[in-house]
């Protein structure tokens, strides 16, 4: 009975020690739907206890061993056969024997490192989720729980400013600064534009947020670029010696911190591009990189000073291209 699959089978739950009150996250699935799990950070024991309920009563289940697991993997979506864990621990619940009732199994992962946080991309997903396994002679069966993990950062005190003059040789030379180069994920970018030199007809001037999501390494890299929003800051044509404020709350887009180099893996990184219409629709712009970082409780007061960087504006005839490939394809003239 047991071998054509009639036989004791058994259904697994996984409580987490303190969820009642323990926040949760969201993440997005592959599907691009969102999910809540419960949230834990760096350093934090992930504890609780598995549930094993025999289906049959009266009835004994076999099994040849039950464990549990908590496991950090990253899943690259053009590889999908190998899954890359950089965090596996195992614990095991119970040797192999027979099970005739319902049994609780209870498990500890003590201060488990958790070193990057949760993504879900267009080519990549990180997660980290408890796996528990009882194994069987014909297939064992395996029940999972993600949870999601934030990393939280506290950059020095020293956040300085970025200033840029960019332009065209004898066509348009503006000034731009933006009050920080490092923003946590509810700040707002606040800046100004000068437009020291104007001799063609600027229609209208946005910015953007430009997530860029690395995959791959080397001659094998693919970038996936991303406009996580636009914003108008001016409509109509500027005159020389304007200024135009900027101000823009990020705590209205779906930002996650900026991610270097993970595991090896993959990169996300955030860009803040300026660009400019003129009137027979050429687009100038200008793209500068940003860190975006979760903030921890703890609060310090952000630094002053500033980085000047000189760079003639990128200018092109055709529609805009993805940055990356803008900034490769068009020369920058030097004043």
């Amino acid at each position: 009975m047991s071998f054509f699959g009639f036989g004791q089978s058994a259904e697994v739950d996984i409580l987490l020690d303190g969820q009642d009150s323990r926040k949760t996250a969201e993440i997005k699935t592959e599907d691009g739907k969102k999910e809540r799990y419960y949230l834990y950070y760096d350093g934090e024991t992930v504890s609780g206890k598995v549930n094993v309920n025999l289906k049959k009563a009266g009835s004994k289940m076999e099994h040849q061993g039950i464990k549990i697991e908590f496991i950090g993997q990253i899943e690259l979506y053009y590889d999908r056969g190998n899954h890359h864990e950089f965090t596996s621990l195992v614990k095991e619940l119970a040797r192999p024997g027979e099970m005739s009732q319902n049994t609780s199994f209870n498990f500890e992962f003590q201060q488990v490192e958790k070193p990057y946080e949760s993504y879900t991309g267009a080519n990549v997903r990180l997660r980290y989720f408890l796996r528990v396994t009882i194994v069987k002679r014909l297939s064992d069966y395996v029940k999972e729980q993600d949870i999601v993990v934030h990393t939280l950062s506290q950059y020095p005190e020293m956040n300085s400013s970025i200033k840029m003059e960019v332009g065209i040789e004898d066509c348009l030379h503006i000034e731009f600064e933006y009050n920080k180069s490092k923003y946590h994920l509810k700040d707002v970018i606040v800046g100004k534009i000068y437009f020291l030199l104007v001799r063609i007809k600027i229609k209208h001037m946005e910015i953007q947020i430009i997530k860029r999501e690395s995959t791959g390494t080397g001659p094998n890299t693919f970038n996936e670029n991303e406009t996580i929003a636009k914003y108008e800051i001016m409509d109509g044509a500027p005159v020389r010696g304007e200024s135009i404020p900027i101000r823009l709350f990020l705590s209205g887009y779906e930002l996650t911190p900026t991610m270097k180099d993970i595991n090896k893996k993959f990169s996300v990184r955030y860009y803040l591009n300026l660009v400019l219409v003129d009137e027979e629709e050429r687009r100038y712009f200008k793209q500068q990189e940003i860190t975006i970082f979760r903030k921890a409780d703890k609060q310090r007061k952000p630094g002053t000073g500033y980085q000047t960087h000189r760079s003639m504006m990128q200018h092109t005839t055709q529609p805009q291209k993805e940055p990356e490939q803008a900034n490769s394809d068009s020369k920058e003239e030097k004043e």
